[in-house]
């Protein structure tokens, strides 16, 4: 019984002997830069291993004369035969750490285009070939987005060519798996392009509307449509190349003795005309939130209709897709508002408390904590102000109409 179990067990050891070398012989076949070396090796240490294990080691259990003078000789014997064998692999074995300090070692280096040949010869004027060394490496590299933007800017800023940037703006839109952030710088850059070199404002209009169909109810999204809503005419793109004599009138004589009741002062804006420019020109912007903020204001400060500001605010505030820092531009202007014309207490707490609720980890909730601990010695502080005669206002657009409100997604 006891004879099976060594045979058993020397049958599993065999096994688990043979599968361990095959493996690594395997391995290291794949890992090899010289694969038919390293399997010759291999064969001429076989008849090495079988010389110590079935050789060496019986003489050596033995002991005796048979292992003092025939086993220790044979196997010093073997050892420098394996040392022969495998010499520069122990060498390089040891050494390869120190030389992947150096050269990386066996890391695969991940394919990537490179433009130093491109972005070279461009600034050296020669950009019909930049432009050819970019495209070979497009060839290669079909979706990277570099390379795309760095052509379409060699073929609209030194070529001349806008409508080839154009194509190549659109055909980095139209591929997929690029962050919407690329997508929309790429879109913003071919508008600033038609306004720079073609001053072509509907253009420009259209690429930055390509930015809501392609990534709508989007951060940037919002901020193209604010753009759009401020983009310059065509007769103020012009204006520099077209240069017009304009007649300055006479200024004023002695200035410097003049007393200060009789110095000249600036023209101020009439308020009834800003509302009236501001609720125009949102009729046909109606998600510019520059002009809908600078509106509420008006008709907070000027006005006295908190109750007409803080509908255009909560308009700015309740859109969706805008960065955090505005919304929370817009609760602390709603806060600034409300103390300056007694909304009280509890009003102004409850709108500072939205800017907690709603952004609970940034710095603004911690700064409207503090404001809320101070808010009753800030009310206090606020002088009671003279009642104000408006007037008849009831004329102005900006009350009597009103913007459009914000369209809601």
């Amino acid at each position: 019984m006891s004879r099976t179990v060594e045979i058993i067990r020397g049958a599993t050891l065999v096994v688990m002997f043979a599968a361990i070398a095959i493996w690594v012989l395997v391995h290291s076949l794949k890992r090899s830069d010289d694969p038919t070396r390293l399997l010759f090796k291999w064969l001429l240490s076989a008849p090495v291993v079988w010389c110590l294990v079935f050789v060496v080691a019986p003489m050596v259990s033995r002991g005796g004369y048979g292992a003092a003078f025939g086993g220790v000789p044979l196997a010093a014997v073997c050892g420098l035969a394996m040392a022969i064998i495998w010499r520069h692999s122990i060498a390089s074995m040891i050494a390869k750490p120190f030389g992947d300090l150096y050269d990386g070692g066996d890391a695969q280096v991940e394919p990537k285009p490179f433009y130093s040949v491109a972005v070279s010869k461009r600034k050296r004027g020669k950009y019909d070939e930049a432009a050819a060394e970019v495209r070979k490496q497009l060839d290669k590299f079909p979706n990277d987005v570099e390379g795309q933007l760095l052509l379409a800017e060699i073929q609209a800023e030194n070529l001349n060519d806008l409508p080839g940037a154009e194509i190549t703006i659109h055909r980095l839109c139209n591929q997929p798996g690029h962050p919407p952030r690329q997508i929309a710088m790429a879109l913003n850059t071919l508008a600033d392009w038609h306004l720079k070199f073609a001053q072509d404002r509907e253009a420009a209009r259209q690429a930055l509307e390509k930015i809501a169909a392609l990534l709508p109810e989007s951060e940037m999204a919002a901020l193209a449509a604010q753009r759009i809503a401020h983009l310059a005419t065509t007769e103020h793109l012009l204006e520099p190349y077209d240069r017009r004599r304009m007649p300055v009138a006479p200024g004023v004589q002695n200035l410097g003795l003049l007393s200060s009741q009789q110095q000249p002062k600036a023209p101020e804006a009439n308020p009834a005309t800003q509302a009236a420019e501001y609720v125009k020109h949102l009729e046909e912007h109606p998600l510019d939130t520059e002009a809908r903020e600078k509106l509420a204001v008006l008709y907070a400060e000027h006005y006295q209709k908190l109750e007409l500001a803080a509908d255009q605010l909560e308009q700015l505030i309740a859109h969706p897709n805008q960065p955090p820092r505005r919304v929370i531009h817009w609760l602390n202007l709603l806060a600034d508002l409300q103390v300056r014309h007694s909304a009280g207490y509890e009003t102004v707490k409850a709108t500072l408390e939205r800017i907690i609720d709603l952004f609970p980890n940034m710095a603004a909730a911690q700064l409207a904590r503090n404001r809320i601990d101070l808010l009753k010695l800030e009310l206090k502080g606020i002088q009671k102000t003279e009642t104000v005669k408006l007037g008849d206002y009831e004329q102005d657009i900006g009350i009597k109409q009103g913007p459009p409100r914000l369209p809601q997604a």
